[in-house]
């Protein structure tokens, strides 16, 4: 197979590049990035401007999708920048992928997606799942964790604070609200994403505990 990963640099991205380069069913992979990744003789990284993506590339050539992008409107600066990372670009990665001829795609979500919420991040999570169903990909699988545990690039300190409270109620709370390890659901995304099953289908905060 051939895997296009996006957001080789985040959290559950990092995972799922390693796990990629890793694996003998993975054939080669394609991280997009903003910056330059190590070298890896599976790994063709171009270093991009999501803004600009060039849609006659050759690497847009690939069998399946994982996208791990997603920010914080702190980080982000406002909610139109957060809008543009958490649904902007993984849509049009999601339609210059499948016009050369990628059919499975893996969303990392979230566990509150939803389109009609009045929160505005569950809102837009639930509106890139909503868009990229509609866009008649054979493979659609949509990975919704609760508070993914790990290790940052970038400081978090409102999700460091809520790791370390659900981490000491841990034994008492349901399996849909414990923190879901980065690379478990990184291992997740990957094993979807080799799968390629036909339809939709939701990975819930449950399974990745």
């Amino acid at each position: 197979m051939k895997l296009l990963v996006l957001g080789a640099t985040g959290l559950v991205g990092r995972h799922v590049l390693a796990l990629s380069l890793e694996d003998a069913r993975v054939e080669a992979v394609i991280a997009p990035a903003r910056r330059a990744l190590p070298a890896h003789p599976k790994l063709t990284a171009p270093v991009v401007d999501f803004d600009r993506l060039p849609a006659d590339a050759d690497w847009w050539c690939a069998d399946a999708v994982i996208c791990a992008l997603g920010t914080t409107i702190r980080a982000a600066g406002s909610r139109a920048a957060f809008r543009k990372v958490d649904h902007d670009y993984p849509l049009a990665v999601a339609r210059a992928a499948k016009a050369r001829g990628a059919s499975t795609f893996v969303l990392i979500s979230a566990m509150s997606a939803d389109p009609a919420s009045r929160f505005f991040y569950s809102r837009v999570k639930g509106e890139v799942e909503r868009d990229l169903a509609a866009l008649g990909l054979r493979s659609l699988t949509l990975v919704r964790p609760a508070l993914i545990g790990g290790e940052r690039s970038e400081p978090r300190p409102a999700e460091r604070a809520g790791s370390a409270v659900l981490g000491l109620l841990r034994p008492l709370l349901p399996m849909a609200l414990r923190i879901n390890p980065a690379r478990r659901i990184a291992r997740a995304a990957l094993e979807a994403a080799l799968a390629g099953l036909p339809g939709t289908r939701v990975i819930r905060s449950a399974e990745l505990t």
